[in-house]
């Protein structure tokens, strides 16, 4: 069958957006339009693409096959416009950005704003492992994040090297020393990030190395509620050192008898790098490590 374009772009919109009205919005057309265009695809094919539920839709195994089509197809489409625009200068664009840190990339995505004011931000956050996801399933354009492993599908530049520290509660009688050893989270009651956060990885590894086991009490999806959960007193909690910030109820403990450090990374994928507005964020990114 042949294949039309604005079919699958409709197709796309409905499955990314998860309704024919969201789509028809996104796309500035008509709802009836999209429909059209999605009920002409699905016919041409014999096929079902979506399950209609309510007010929303549910992807059919044959339509998530596509959507991964269709992603691809788009992130290479462009491509193709940038690459064929790539002499005129960057007046204007939009970058969709993931961070598992809003302390890392804000200074970044400020530079580039600066530099290059008409370029604007879709701002996505999550542990390292949802940074990276995005970025595989061209959700994302660029991403910064913890400690990642060698893929040649990736271009990678260390930005910084922040140490891994222990966070209390000033009622804490470890508020009142200003370090502490990695022997003395034996038995100690833990707040975690979940297990997609680089941080607590590097932490748990170096407990494992020397058989300490904490008392973990909790695991939190999210910095801030971790944050609270420790100044509520439910536990100890660990974070990287440039992540802090300012917090009076919270004192920040070295420790003393480990060197534990995670690398942060401003990443691309290499298929995208020529992308104007993927190529200005990464000169930013070794401007800002240099």
């Amino acid at each position: 069958m042949p294949i039309n374009l604005a079919q699958l772009r409709a197709f796309h919109m409905v499955a990314t957006q998860g309704s024919f009205t969201k789509a028809a919005k996104a796309l500035n057309v008509t709802q009836p339009t999209v429909s059209g265009q999605v009920g002409a695809l699905e016919e041409g094919a014999g096929v079902r693409l979506f399950e209609r539920q309510g007010r929303g839709v549910r992807l059919t195994a044959l339509g998530s096959q596509l959507l991964g089509v269709t992603t691809r197809l788009f992130a290479l489409h462009d491509e193709a416009e940038e690459l064929l625009s790539a002499s005129m200068n960057l007046e204007a664009g939009r970058l969709a950005v993931g961070a598992d840190s809003p302390f890392t990339v804000m200074p970044l995505l400020s530079r580039l704003s600066r530099r290059h004011p008409g370029v604007t931000f879709d701002l996505t956050l999550g542990n390292s492992a949802e940074v990276l996801r995005n970025l595989y399933d061209y959700r994302t354009d660029v991403g910064v994040l913890a400690d990642i492993r060698v893929d040649p599908r990736l271009i990678a530049h260390p930005l910084l090297s922040p140490r891994v520290m222990a966070f209390v509660p000033r009622t804490h009688p470890w508020a009142r020393e200003r370090e502490v050893m990695l022997a003395a989270f034996q038995d100690q009651p833990m707040v975690w990030r979940t297990g997609g956060s680089v941080t607590r990885q590097v932490f748990e590894r170096a407990l494992a190395e020397r058989a300490i086991t904490p008392a973990v009490v909790m695991e939190i999806n999210t910095r801030e509620a971790t944050r609270e959960a420790v100044a509520a007193g439910f536990g100890i909690g660990v974070i990287a050192e440039n992540e802090f910030g300012m917090d009076p109820r919270l004192v920040l403990l070295p420790i003393n008898d480990a060197d534990l450090r995670m690398t942060i990374y401003a990443v691309c994928l290499r298929e995208r790098r020529r992308l104007r507005t993927v190529r200005a964020f990464m000169d930013i990114a070794q401007e800002y490590a240099a």
